[in-house]
């Protein structure tokens, strides 16, 4: 098996990541996905209303007979 080792053409400038890099890059992306999961289930509970629009608008009419005066 060592007699094909020079067929491979291995440069030594030539630096890799390996399994420790591929190791890590796995963690990062299970870590992404844990906190993507928990946000998603994070970001169901919130409970938003949204004002009416009858609402809004006496609101906006309203502010813009105040700013007026003064």
């Amino acid at each position: 098996m060592t007699h094909l080792v020079p067929l491979a053409e291995v440069d030594e400038n030539k630096v890799t990541p390996g399994v420790l890099g591929f190791i890590v890059f796995a963690a990062m992306a299970l870590a992404v996905w844990a906190l993507m999961k928990s946000m998603n289930r994070h970001m169901g509970k919130v409970k938003f209303k949204e004002a009416p629009e009858q609402d809004a608008a006496s609101a906006k009419s309203s502010a813009d007979s105040g700013t007026g005066q003064g």
